[in-house]
């Protein structure tokens, strides 16, 4: 990994007498803890949401069957489309009144999946957001620039809570306006800004835009998630700002942000706060538990989550487990991609990541970018749409980066490709996920 001069980046690793209980605890004592937890979190699906009672019983299990914690997979998955049947709210495993506040997902693909909390479950989630910014760097009394968007969407409110609950002051900007964004970490001189990894390089690039010097604001930790990035990117923001990049991963069906998060000291994974959380990683194909360090796709058990319990939910997110380093919790790697944003290209298994990892060794193209797929005649096309950095304007320039990356993914990931090297500012930005795929194939 680069490593870049700490100007900024004073001590940041805890103290132990900082950490939570079970950020250090023994494997006995977290898996004691997690069996508790589970029969506690089965018995309460079974109990009340009849959509749990119905699975289980089909499956011809009983929460009294969990007898370890292996025996976790003997009851049935759990998948976004099991939320959608139950819209709005059959999935809630206690009366409406006790429900505190609900999010939702934004429903572009179908109807959107509702999640609740009560006020417990509130709690549990700012604590264990908390913890995630403190194993990122940051501490009471720093500044903390929160523009992930509020409302339904989990990012905004989880991020600001979890920042209060440690400690710090929250700037509430949420997404968007991003002339607005850099004139208020200018003038506001947050410590940690919060944010999609792909919105923080139009950050970036409004900076330049305005003549300031990114690496003179006075952003010392950016916590980065809600879609997958990649180290390479990582670098590429770290040398920007004089900053550390630290991801953390959260959903809203499992809890929010805040299910796991990197470690400042290592950066070499995210640790799951599986007090909480219960991780499995499975064959996406056969649905079979794999064991930890083979990749394949996470899915989430619910330990503690009272108003919507969730049993092995299926995130399509692929990633592997790994010891844990920093925290004696295990790591999950940074996701590789999804299961359902995989492009199978004549055969061929594409993620986004894929792409990014070569166009970024290029410096004459920047970060910007989408993967238009269309067909032409029998055959699947991509062309790769990226913009060019604004001092690499010459045709030769762009015409010697648009064959350079068109080899470099020939070579390495064995497809061929169209790479559209476009004008800087041209590709549209997104306060939220990037949009990396634009399908323009006839639809059967």
């Amino acid at each position: 990994m680069l490593q870049i001069p700490l100007r900024k980046l004073d001590r940041l690793e805890p103290e132990p007498a900082e950490l939570d209980r079970y950020e250090m605890a023994s494997n006995g004592d977290l898996h004691a803890w997690q069996l508790t937890q589970l029969a506690w979190s089965l018995r309460h699906a079974y109990d009340n949401v009849p959509h749990y009672r119905a699975k289980f019983d089909a499956a011809g299990v009983h929460p009294q069957d969990l007898k370890s914690l292996e025996d976790i997979a003997k009851f049935p998955f759990t998948a976004k489309a099991d939320l959608r049947a139950n819209y709005p709210f059959g999935m809630f495993a206690v009366p409406e009144q006790r429900v505190a506040r609900i999010h939702a997902s934004s429903g572009t693909t179908g109807k959107p999946t509702v999640v609740g909390y009560t006020k417990r479950d509130l709690d549990t989630w700012a604590d264990v957001v908390a913890r995630s910014i403190r194993a990122a760097g940051g501490r009471s009394g720093m500044k903390v620039h929160n523009a992930y968007g509020y409302g339904l969407f989990t990012g905004g409110l989880g991020a600001h809570y979890g920042a209060e609950r440690l400690g710090c002051t929250v700037i509430p900007v949420s997404g968007g306006m991003t002339e607005r964004q850099v004139q208020l970490i200018t003038d506001f001189k947050p410590d940690i800004i919060t944010v999609t990894p792909s919105y923080m390089l139009a950050i970036l690039d409004e900076f330049r835009k305005q003549g300031l010097d990114p690496r003179k604001s006075s952003l010392r930790i950016g916590i980065f998630g809600a879609e997958p990035w990649t180290n390479a990117m990582r670098e590429e923001i770290e040398e920007a700002f004089d900053m550390h990049a630290v991801d953390i991963y959260g959903l809203s069906e499992v809890m929010g942000p805040g299910v796991a998060s990197e470690c400042v000291e290592t950066k070499d994974g995210l640790h799951i706060w599986e007090d909480h959380f219960y991780p499995e990683v499975i064959d996406p194909d056969s649905g079979k538990v794999l064991p930890d360090g083979e990749e394949g796709e996470l899915v989430f058990t619910s330990l503690t989550k009272e108003a919507m319990p969730i049993i092995r939910y299926r995130t399509r997110d692929l990633t592997r487990l790994l010891p844990g380093t920093a925290r004696a919790m295990r790591r999950m790697e940074k996701v590789t991609g999804r299961t359902d944003d995989m492009i199978i290209l004549r055969g061929v298994n594409v993620f986004p990541t894929q792409i990014e990892e070569k166009l970024l060794t290029i410096p004459a193209l920047s970060m910007h970018y989408q993967l238009v797929l269309t067909k032409t005649g029998r055959m699947d096309e991509m062309e790769i749409h990226v913009e060019a950095r604004p001092d690499a304007d010459a045709p030769d320039i762009r015409t010697a980066a648009a064959s350079r990356l068109e080899q470099a993914i020939k070579d390495t990931i064995g497809i061929t490709s169209r790479v559209i090297v476009r004008d800087p500012d041209t590709i549209e930005r997104s306060a939220g996920k990037a949009k990396r795929i634009v399908d323009r194939r006839p639809q059967a």
